[in-house]
């Protein structure tokens, strides 16, 4: 996972914003620590850092193509390059990165091709014969991106709110699933699957064996690397499926077609969690199971509640929920990093696809248990990716989501809703549980979902609790309406999470980019109207639903 930054439609003098751009760029020096690169023209300046994934020796970035006139900046992976390959046999390839097969679909269909990517990225083009520049997102946002104006109307763009905050004057998110053209000067949202908007009954129903097959592949497909890899391994039920799909095809070099073996065939796992935490020990159980060489550490409160600053100013959020899971993940990310392990797959993504949130058992229908998905879907970017991407890259480790592959997304959402429900005779992601029991013991197949934050130990939450109470008074929280008018905090914990955030990040939009509103278990608006024990509800723990969260299964 890299950091790219680009300032496009320069008015200033190249030279003085060319250092601007080297200062800005190195903020995000811990996403690419491997290399760093820089183009600079009267028009755009692109930075890049790197982190060295696939095609270590010829990938630096910038990219360029053979004549140069093309320049491209990229954050990310495209799973499918060599496929895509055999649609543009004429174009010369100038390095093994999986990721210039961008520019050689740019020059044979211009800015129509996005949707060819199967992928996670962020990148931005600039042609320099037609002056112009591109800059795209992958579909659900996997990958982040920023933008901001300054003062005289230069915009930039970034992998990372930092490198925008003492610069710009107005940020903002770029959209998930959108491209920019400055010929055209709209955005335009290219990822428009048809299950979003259809109707339930006009869904194309993908079959459990559809699923099983899409989601090998996709974890098959994010085995492309160069580099030494993991997987992370809460014990739950998502990572401990992914984990075992990967150790099936860990064997094998991936990048010339299984035809080799891998040069790291041993997989390693790892997991997080206080002393004697439910994840420990579940996560032990899966790789006794399926034969990975497991890591398991153990964090203290103190060290958690020592990292919080640092949490904040990598996630940039004072999301509550993202920070209690974002703490033991960096943590966890340091001690990878430690190892050489440069990429981890992740089970992000299967509770907002199949309605694993304990909140889905109060799901009235299954219209309204598909529309609810639909929404956590699409909200990913702000929450369980925004968590995945930044606390792994903080430490220069990327992290893939084979739930989010957009193959297997659009399998899994065209799945019939009522094979999704959570009825009395069925736990939530029943229909996953039973397409993956082969591959897993009984006590994970059955094991019910945890919050991250609550399988790391349920005291981490309680301690952030009573740390919060400790740090912040009730005079503070008296008061708490005037200092912070906007999205004001309701709980202590929110006080000081948003008290810390607001001396890392100054700017209006920095501040309006966190989501706000009512913090409840469900996190979506629309739901608390499924039952009216979520109204009241400040703690967004799963194990807030006290009446479904327990093991009475």
């Amino acid at each position: 996972m890299c950091g790219i930054l680009g300032i496009l439609g320069l008015k200033d003098d190249m030279e003085k914003m060319r250092k601007i751009a080297l200062i800005q760029s190195k903020k995000l020096r811990h996403r690419g620590p491997d290399w760093s690169g820089i183009f600079a023209s009267s028009s755009v300046i692109l930075a890049h850092e790197r982190l060295a994934i696939v095609g270590l020796n010829s990938g630096g970035q910038p990219l360029f193509n053979n004549d140069k006139s093309i320049v491209l900046a990229v954050n990310g992976e495209i799973y499918n390059h060599n496929e895509l390959r055999s649609e543009v046999m004429d174009y010369k390839f100038q390095t093994d990165s999986d990721c210039e097969i961008i520019i050689a679909l740019y020059e044979k269909y211009g800015i129509d091709f996005i949707n060819k990517l199967n992928g996670i990225f962020s990148f931005i083009l600039y042609d320099q014969n037609k002056d112009i520049y591109f800059i795209a997102r992958d579909h659900i946002g996997i990958v982040p991106l920023y933008q901001g104006i300054d003062k005289i109307e230069q915009i930039y763009i970034a992998s990372e709110l930092k490198a925008l905050e003492d610069v710009c004057s107005n940020v903002s998110e770029f959209p998930p699933g959108h491209y920019y053209s400055s010929q055209n000067k709209t955005y335009i949202r290219y990822y428009k699957p048809s299950w979003e908007t259809s109707k339930v009954e006009n869904l194309n129903f993908s079959t459990p064996k559809a699923i099983k097959h899409e989601l090998e592949s996709a974890v098959k497909r994010q085995l492309m690397c160069d580099v030494p890899y993991g997987v992370l391994l809460s014990g739950g039920l998502d990572s401990s499926i992914i984990a075992s799909i990967a150790k099936k095809f860990s064997t094998k070099r991936i990048e010339d077609d299984s035809k080799s073996t891998a040069w790291w065939p041993s997989l390693h796992s790892f997991a997080i969690g206080l002393k004697n935490s439910p994840d420990l020990k579940a996560a032990q159980t899966v790789a006794d199971y399926i034969g990975t060489i497991h890591h398991s550490f153990e964090y203290t409160i103190q060290e958690g509640l020592d990292s919080l600053e640092d949490i904040i100013y990598h996630l940039e959020t004072y999301d509550i929920t993202t920070i209690r899971a974002s703490t033991p993940m960096f943590l966890m990310a340091r001690k990878i990093k430690a190892m050489g392990i440069k990429m981890v797959l992740s089970g992000e993504g299967a509770d907002e696809i199949f309605g694993g949130y304990l909140y889905f058992h109060k799901a009235p229908n299954h219209h309204e248990f598909h529309k609810e998905t639909i929404r956590k879907v699409f909200a990913l970017n702000k929450f369980d990716c925004n968590r995945a991407n930044k606390s792994m890259a903080a430490w220069g480790i990327e992290t893939r989501v084979p739930f989010l592959d957009k193959q297997f997304l659009d399998a899994a959402m065209n799945m019939d809703p009522k094979l999704k429900m959570v009825t009395k005779s069925k736990i939530e992601k029943q229909v996953l549980r039973d397409i993956f029991k082969e591959n897993l013991p009984n006590e994970i197949i059955n094991r019910q979902k945890e919050q991250f934050s609550d399988g790391v130990g349920y005291s981490w939450i309680d301690s952030l609790k009573e740390y919060s109470e400790q740090k912040i008074s009730d005079e503070d929280m008296k008061n708490a309406s005037y200092k912070f008018p906007f999205n004001t905090p309701k709980t202590k914990e929110g006080y000081l999470y948003r008290d810390i955030f607001e001396k890392l990040f100054k700017t209006k939009g920095s501040l309006e980019l966190v989501p706000g509103g009512p913090t409840v278990a469900c996190s979506t608006p629309e739901a608390i109207n499924w039952d009216s024990s979520f109204k009241n509800s400040n703690d967004p723990s799963g194990r807030i639903i006290s009446e479904i969260h327990t093991d009475g299964y």
